[in-house]
């Protein structure tokens, strides 16, 4: 009995730096994209990735737990699990961004020699990965909300009510997030350029911002003119609506273009 105790005191101990890990994993990867120079956002850039190591070894304390047949309720640890998780693929993404970055630290010591229009798609895709981030963590306390009410029994009816706006919440974000993705697709292909996209920045600044906000209208979708159905269906009918836009006129696809070296001094 006194075992159990103390494995059950040493699994909340865990889950409370599982949720504190992840409350400074969001403050700092807004730091990251918020901060005012390079060499700012290279140090948040590090700080991110010291904390997603911590959520790491966390998660392989719960992995242990979660295959322990003296643990029955496992609920608790299925969740941080999901929770950390979804910030490695949040980090991957920060990561990957970082990785495929057009300009080098040479460059960004002396921005008169980069390509403007290198630095223009960087910038948009800054924008769109925020967004993103942005959409998922609401996604996530919309799921965390949803699970609360599924445990109360008082007032069922204006709860279910509840829940379905929660719902509808999280499909409508995640439809956004689709998009936002064919976009970002789109742009590394050349298929769209960075001003077409920033055309959109305002409206999806504003949707991440406000959409909870009783007085918020959604214009139109904002996305039309820019993907249709076939791109967020993928496959062959994104490569289908693809040839339609370069027959229209839009740029033909084609794979990204290395980086451009800093010119000579």
């Amino acid at each position: 009995m006194a075992q159990n105790r103390k494995l059950q005191e040493e699994i909340s101990r865990t889950l409370k730096r599982v949720s504190e890990g992840i409350i400074v994993f969001d403050e700092t990867w807004d730091k990251v994209y918020n901060a005012p120079n390079q060499a700012q956002k290279e140090k948040f850039e590090a700080e991110l990735k010291k904390e997603i190591k911590k959520l790491q070894r966390l998660r392989e304390q719960i992995k242990a737990w979660l295959g322990s047949s003296e643990i029955k309720d496992k609920a608790p640890l299925q969740e941080a699990r999901k929770d950390i998780e979804n910030k490695m693929e949040a980090f991957k993404q920060c990561e990957r961004e970082t990785k495929t970055k057009a300009y080098s630290k040479e460059g960004l010591a002396h921005p008169e020699k980069q390509d403007p229009e290198t630095m223009a798609k960087y910038k948009t895709r800054s924008w769109i990965n925020n967004a993103l981030h942005q959409l998922q963590i609401q996604i996530e306390t919309f799921e965390a909300d949803i699970e609360a009410l599924g445990g109360r029994t008082k007032g069922r009816g204006k709860q279910q009510s509840k829940e379905v706006q929660l719902q509808q919440w999280i499909d409508k974000h995640q439809l956004h997030i689709r998009k936002l993705e064919v976009l970002l697709r789109l742009l590394e292909n050349e298929e769209l350029t960075p001003t077409e996209v920033d055309d959109l920045k305002e409206a999806v600044e504003e949707y991440v911002e406000s959409n909870q906000d009783p007085d918020y209208y959604e214009a139109e979708d904002i996305y039309d003119g820019l993907i249709s159905e076939a791109m967020l269906a993928g496959g062959d009918s994104d490569e289908e609506d693809s040839e339609q836009r370069s027959a229209g006129g839009s740029k033909v696809a084609s794979p990204p273009p290395n980086p451009p070296s800093p010119s000579p001094t």
